[in-house]
Order: C-alpha cells, then structure tokens, then sequence
C-alpha cells in the first residue's frame, strides 16, 4: 500500500536537518540516524527508519522515492544534487521552497475561510429571520383587525421576499465555493482557476503564484549544477499556471535563439518591467542566482499582499451586505408597528 505524502511543513524540517547536519560534516547515514526519533511516533518517524533501512543499498534520492513519502520535486532535486555534489545548498533551498508552498497554501485556505464563514454567518441570520422574526410579527398584525393591521402587510411580504432571495443568493454562493475546493482537489484546478481569472484581483493572486513555484524551482536547479536552459524546461511544469507557461515556452523559444534567461523574461515581460529589469544586469555580472533569491523575496511578499487585500475586500463588502439586510427587515417591521402605535395613541 503507498505511503501517505508528507506535508509541506514536514518535507522542509526534514530537508533542513538534512542541510545542518551535512554542513557540519555529517554523513547522510549518520544524519538519518540522529533525525530517528527515540520512539516510533508520527509519520516522518516511520519514513526516516524505512529510508536508514534502504540507505545501505541505495542512494538518499533513491530511498526518498522508494519511501513514496516525498513530492517528485523533491526526489528529483536530491537526485541532481547528488550529481553534482550540491547537496548542502540544495537541502536549504528544499527547506525554503516548501515553507514558501505551506505559507502559499495557508494564505489561500484563509483567504477562502473567513468569507466562507462570513457567508453561513448571513444564511445563519437570513434563516432566523425567515423562520422567528417574522412569524412573530405576522401573527401580532394578524390578531389585530381593521385598518389598523392592513398597511403592515406589504412591509412585511418586502421583507419576507428580500430575506428569501438573499438566502438563496447566499446558499448558491456558498455552494459554489465548496464546488470549486471540491473540484481544486479532484482535478478540476483548471476549470477553477479559469472561473477565478474573470476576477482581476484572483488573476492576479493566480499569476504571483505561479511565478513564486516556477522561480522558486529555478533559482534551485541552477544552485544545483543545471545550465539556465535545462533549469528552465525542468521548473516550466511547476508552475501549475497555463498563462504562465505559455510565456514561459516563449522564454524557451528565445533562449534556444542564444539569448539568456534575464533578457527573454524580460522581452516576455515575466515579472514586469520592474522586477524583470534588474536580471538583466544580474546576469552579465554572473549574479543570476542572488537576483532571484531577491526576486523570491519579493514575489512572496506581493503573494501575501495580493492574498491579504483580497480578505479585506470580502470582509467590508459581506459585513456590509448583512448589516444592510438586517436593518431593511427590521426598518420594514417597525415601522408599521410605529404607524400601528401612533394611530392608537
């Protein structure tokens, strides 16, 4: 039976303990066995006892994907470090590129949370005010006769009617939204991620995204020995992103033309005349790699902004339109009774 695939948090402490423990001159045997933990307890305790046990016949790369506890980008980028005797650095970037994918997949799940809550708040509120509210003030107009009671009854068929449709409104949203997570991880990302691209603040989220896992992934296999056009074919399926792999085919075709990699994303205009630019001058001074490390920093930064002005968009707007039902309901309730109590008086 296949083993259950590590979490994004578990792949990045094992690849940094890996990274410390070699950069002080540990073996790969020895650090496997000083990361076993003294009781068998937890997935990764079980993977690192099968991969000490597998170690002594094959390589570390060999015995991760034996495991089948870790992502393929993992075991290949082991694979190539191997190769080329980078394992150090490539253990530390490991650690670094999957941190950056678990803080990318807790900003989206909030992103997707609060409003998600916010909205069954609304259905919440909606329903009693259908179910309790207004019962209550239907039968007190009901149990009074005459002209009293016969002007209340349009305010409250108003309510009732807007109180229904904001319900359904806001069932049929939140539907969509479990449809959409529920297609997210049935493969159905792509119809998803085309629904998302007709908002621009979504598309926008969808394109630093991309460029994070696609630069992310080539600032390792250049780190890791690989030329920039062999780096480049084996981090384009990273990116997850069709807008951005069909610029990055471009980048392709141009490099294959002698160009380098600064100036091609550039001409695709991949990151944006500001970013794209200092690569440029990064790559004639053989600084490529720090370019990028920057470049990261800065994606990862725009990736959280994006995310964060996303939930404070949703947040006023849901807020608002609850207050906004609410106070039309009860605005339409009392004012009858407020005409009812005046005409007694």
């Amino acid at each position: 039976m296949a083993r259950k695939e590590l979490n994004d948090l578990a792949v990045s402490a094992f690849c940094e303990s890996m990274g410390m423990m070699l950069q002080s001159g540990i073996t790969v045997e020895e650090a496997l066995d000083l990361l076993r933990p003294k009781e068998e307890e937890g997935e990764l305790s079980s993977v690192i006892s099968g991969m000490i046990n597998d170690h002594d016949s094959l390589s570390l790369s060999e015995a991760m994907k034996k495991s089948e506890a870790f992502p393929e980008y993992a075991v290949s980028m082991v694979a190539a470090a191997e190769k080329t005797g980078r394992m150090e650095s490539t253990m530390f970037h490991l650690s670094d590129y999957y941190k950056t994918e678990k803080k990318m997949t807790d900003d989206l799940r909030s992103a997707l949370i609060y409003p998600s809550a916010m909205i069954v708040m609304i259905i919440a509120v909606l329903f009693i005010m259908l179910k309790m509210v207004l019962p209550v003030f239907v039968e007190v107009y009901e149990s009074m006769s005459g002209d009293l009671s016969s002007g209340a009854f349009p305010y409250v068929r108003t309510s009732r009617t807007l109180c229904t449709v904001l319900l359904v409104v806001m069932i049929v949203i939140l539907a969509c939204v479990l449809i959409g997570i529920f297609m997210w991880k049935n493969n159905g990302r792509k119809q998803v991620e085309g629904i998302l691209r007709r908002i621009p603040l979504c598309a926008k989220i969808l394109d630093t995204l991309a460029l994070l896992r696609f630069t992310s992934a080539y600032d390792m296999y250049l780190s890791s020995g690989e030329m920039q056009d062999e780096a480049l074919i084996k981090s384009m399926p990273l990116a997850g992103d069709e807008v951005i792999m069909k610029k990055l085919q471009r980048i392709e075709a141009l490099m294959k033309e002698g160009n380098g990699f600064g100036k091609s994303a550039y001409s695709e205009d991949l990151y944006g005349p500001v970013y794209g630019r200092t690569l440029i001058p990064a790559e004639r001074s053989g600084n490529i790699e720090n370019a990028l490390k920057r470049l990261i920093g800065l994606l990862r930064d725009d990736s959280a902004a994006n995310v964060s002005r996303l939930v404070n968009t949703l947040e006023p707007l849901l807020a608002g339109l609850l207050m906004i039902a609410v106070a039309v309901v009860l605005l339409s309730l009392m004012l009858p009774l407020i005409g009812i109590m005046n005409s007694i008086a």
